[in-house]
């Protein structure tokens, strides 16, 4: 389990495909303290800790995980945000996050408003009714609150701003319409939704 707080910015620097795919990633976290097994969340994504050096750890992911997270986030000096799991009597800074991808959005904007970034994204149809005006949200694997949500002709689009601080510790200082990024709905949209049968 996480809460959506970005603790550092990894690099892919090795993406070698077995049975599955591995990937090496270069972090600042004292590796010492990382036990094999760990999770850690990789731009949203839920991962295990396989291998491990001094600056460095590994994780394998299956052709499914690949296949339902945004595409191209996983190749050769590709960065993620990270994420180690939560412990017992942390702060909950940010929301429950169970690094378990919903879907896949796209950004459609990214356009200054005072000295924040605000975002446009299009979300895949099915997760429409489970995002809601103010309510909290997980891209790529950062907790942030929905401003607006449109329904319009080409789908649903629902807007967040990004604070300068946000921007500048996850890998969205970088950010561009068309970019895909990995969606996580509030875990409690998703329980009401099947509670309710909707």
């Amino acid at each position: 389990m996480f809460t959506g707080i970005i603790t550092d910015i990894g690099t892919i620097t090795k993406a070698e495909q077995r049975g599955d795919l591995r990937l090496t990633i270069r972090c600042g976290y004292d590796m010492a303290t990382v036990d094999l097994g760990a999770s850690i969340a990789c731009s949203g994504v839920c991962l295990t800790v396989v291998d491990k050096g001094a600056d460095w750890f590994a994780v394998d992911l299956s052709a499914e995980t690949v296949s339902r997270t945004a595409q191209g986030q996983w190749n050769e000096g590709g960065r993620l945000n990270l994420e180690r799991s939560l412990k017992l009597g942390d702060e909950m800074g940010g929301h429950i996050v169970t690094g378990h991808v919903d879907g896949i959005g796209e950004i459609v904007s990214a356009e200054p408003v005072g000295d924040s970034t605000e975002l446009v994204i299009r979300a895949p149809d099915d997760l429409a009714k489970l995002i809601a005006p103010k309510g909290s949200i997980t891209l790529d694997g950062v907790s942030l609150t929905v401003n607006e949500v449109r329904d319009t002709d080409a789908g649903c689009h629902f807007t967040i701003n990004l604070i300068p601080h946000t921007a500048e510790v996850t890998t969205f200082d970088t950010v561009a319409a068309g970019r895909p990024v990995n969606i996580e709905i509030d875990i409690l949209a998703r329980y009401l939704a099947r509670m309710t049968g909707k």
